[in-house]
């Protein structure tokens, strides 16, 4: 902050996505991190499922985490202690009557994905619980990876305030008004800051609104997830993660039992959502017909926001209303995954800089993220 108390960004929103932009700007900049809540990453980021999967998601989401796999591989020195990721194999399933689905996600994927077609045996052969006759085939994604969630997000905060950052938790942000191309941030008390970046998930309309910004029609959508036992004498730690080729559901271990979820998207007012009873309900029928599992107790259940822009992709750069208003929103289900590459491009967009080389060279281009795009 310099000597006048203005700060050279803030950062609304210390999720994933704010914890990381702040991460990449504090290196040259003044940073504030402002969190709503009283800690970083209460309503999405510390409810992902994990998972690090370059073929999965729009074209624009691929390019950013496939730039983003080089720092989950080899993290800065001093980021973290132990690993980020470690390898465990996806399967995207499909029955008869979804083989043209699963046709679509291999051209979708594109020649860059290393993905192996799987018959009905070779699914049985790799995941033992599945129902005979369910799967007609799947593709089998080898370069996938779980994360360490909250390392990577602790790490990222934690370089942030080497790096002379500063965060404020319990600050939602209020109102926002700009004068002589300074920022009066209202949160609990008045912060003042050159540039906004609206890192706020699924209320970064609703931030964008007080600043007067345009809407960029974000959509918060409720997930559930449900914790259960696995089947008596199954090693349930070797089992790949299947995720249904039209994403009606998915299975993954987990600390050695099960993470199911009906992979819902239901459509909600950005809130502290928990899981209804229908999803609940809905999330045990879909896994139990396609796996032979008989949930007998659900050990833990939870629901997460994933917020979505129409075309899935999401929001970065300035506003096209607002001086000094920038966009960091609609990362949707891939926020973790894309962080890396995603934050990198924020803060060289932020400085008025190019796209970083690496970025460019995976195919990240700055048009399917525009503010404006079409």
């Amino acid at each position: 902050m310099s000597a006048s108390g203005i700060y050279d960004c803030v950062v609304i929103g210390a999720g994933i996505a704010g914890a990381s932009v702040a991460y990449e700007l504090s290196q040259d900049a003044s940073v504030l991190l402002l969190e709503m809540e009283s800690a970083p990453g209460y309503h999405t980021t510390g409810r992902s499922a994990a998972v690090l999967a370059p073929s999965y998601g729009p074209a624009p989401i691929r390019a950013l985490t496939r730039a983003s796999v080089p720092f989950f591989e080899s993290p800065p020195e001093g980021f973290c202690d132990d690993p980020l990721v470690s390898p465990h194999e996806v399967i995207m399933l499909a029955r008869k009557d979804q083989m043209g689905s699963l046709e679509r996600f291999f051209e979708g994927a594109g020649s860059e994905a290393d993905l192996t077609r799987l018959n009905a045996g070779e699914l049985r052969a790799r995941h033992p619980l599945l129902r005979q006759g369910y799967g007609e085939a799947g593709a089998l994604d080898p370069s996938t990876h779980v994360m360490d969630v909250d390392l990577l997000h602790r790490g990222f905060l934690r370089g942030f305030k080497a790096r002379g950052g500063s965060l404020a938790v319990g600050s939602e942000v209020t109102s926002l008004s700009r004068s002589n191309g300074v920022w009066d941030i209202q949160a609990g008390e008045v912060f003042r800051g050159s540039v906004v970046v609206n890192a706020s998930g699924a209320w970064a309309d609703h931030v964008g609104a007080l600043a007067g910004a345009e809407r960029i029609g974000l959509v918060p959508k409720r997930r559930t997830a449900l914790i259960v036992e696995g089947p008596w004498g199954v090693d349930v730690a070797r089992l790949p993660m299947i995720v249904d080729i039209d994403e009606q559901f998915y299975m993954k271990p987990e600390a050695g039992k099960l993470l199911i979820s009906p992979a819902n998207e239901d459509p909600v007012e950005p809130h502290d959502v928990q899981p209804e009873e229908m999803d609940v309900a809905l999330c045990v029928d879909r896994i139990t017909r396609a796996f032979d599992l008989e949930v007998r107790r659900i050990e833990h259940s939870w629901a997460g926001l994933r917020s979505f822009v129409a075309d899935k992709s999401p929001v970065v750069g300035y506003s096209e209303l607002v001086e000094g208003f920038f966009w960091l929103a609609g990362q949707g289900g891939y926020g973790i995954q894309s962080a890396p590459g995603l934050s990198r491009l924020g803060a060289a967009l932020a400085r008025g800089e190019d796209v970083p080389e690496d970025l460019v060279a995976e195919g990240v281009r700055v048009e399917d993220l525009a503010v404006g795009r079409g």
